[in-house]
């Protein structure tokens, strides 16, 4: 009896073959932070012999958490989210594992963190992997919070930095990511030349809040550039991973916060010496009447 519900489907015909690759990253995973395993031994040689096996068009492997992006990284100590770039080994094997199959065409769809974004990695297997986060239908991070501090929600998207997430023009927000109920789609004109792909978080009407229109060529082998092109000590978009940001850039979320909280802290001071002193005031007042 298998262990986990791990699984995989081929749909279409030979020349527009789809492949989804359903990961368990829950029943085998370690304690977060440990850099031990999501997988287990028994699903990552099943996932080696997925990915070695007849090739198809288009694969796409489904994890329920994100595989690109990290922001946990630059996130904490404020908070922590569960993701694949909190066990970096594990992660670096996947990617090694999808450049030794030589297999093009991947790309991931993961969910989890209540809110929707588009990230990619260019320096590893060759050409762009992406990552489609959608999450969630029924529950996302600004339905926690009162409508009028919506901007602020999205403010601190924004500031937060992120080596990983798609910026462009098909963005609602700024931050180019989405923090209403939402899903993802993925639509595929096969009858272009090249194949070309429309992927997009939508809103609850259907209508895109964000988006990235890719070929499939684009999907390919050497289409990008390898990490082997950075000089020591140079971040680029896309490649640089979040931990590598120089401190004061990772941490920036983490600053704005201890100085928000000082100014406040220092604003409260000021008042109650301020009242203070009008109280003292009032008293002599009062007595030399």
């Amino acid at each position: 009896m298998q262990a986990g519900i791990y699984t995989s489907y081929t749909f279409g015909p030979v020349g527009r073959q789809i492949k989804i690759i359903l990961l368990d990253t829950r029943y085998h995973r370690d304690p977060l932070s440990s850099d031990g395993t999501i997988l287990g031994s028994t699903q990552w040689t099943w996932l080696e012999k997925e990915l070695n096996g007849p090739s198809s068009a288009i694969t796409i492997i489904v994890s329920s958490i994100q595989v690109i992006s990290n922001l946990s990284a630059t996130t904490g100590p404020l908070f922590y989210m569960e993701s694949w770039g909190r066990f970096p080994k594990e992660r670096d094997r996947l990617f090694q594992l999808i450049a030794d199959s030589k297999r093009n065409g991947v790309f991931f769809i993961s969910g989890d963190v209540h809110f929707g974004e588009i990230t990619r990695y260019d320096c590893d297997v060759g050409y762009a992997l992406y990552d489609i986060t959608s999450s969630g239908l029924t529950q996302a991070v600004e339905k926690a919070v009162p409508a009028p501090f919506h901007f602020v929600v999205r403010f601190l998207a924004w500031w937060t930095p992120s080596t990983m997430r798609v910026i462009g023009k098909n963005c609602r927000h700024r931050s180019c990511t989405y923090g209403q109920p939402n899903f993802g789609a993925i639509e595929i004109d096969w009858d272009a030349t090249p194949v070309a792909l429309k992927i997009e978080v939508r809103d609850t009407d259907g209508i895109p809040a964000i988006g990235v229109n890719i070929s499939l060529s684009e999907l390919q082998a050497q289409s990008v550039n390898s990490a082997a092109t950075l000089r020591v000590g140079e971040h680029q978009k896309h490649c640089s991973l979040e931990v590598d940001l120089p401190w004061i850039v990772r941490y920036r979320l983490t600053i704005l916060f201890y100085f928000s909280v000082a100014v406040l802290l220092f604003a409260l001071v000021g008042l109650n010496f301020a009242a203070a002193v009008v109280f003292r005031l009032f008293l002599r007042k009062c007595k030399l009447d």
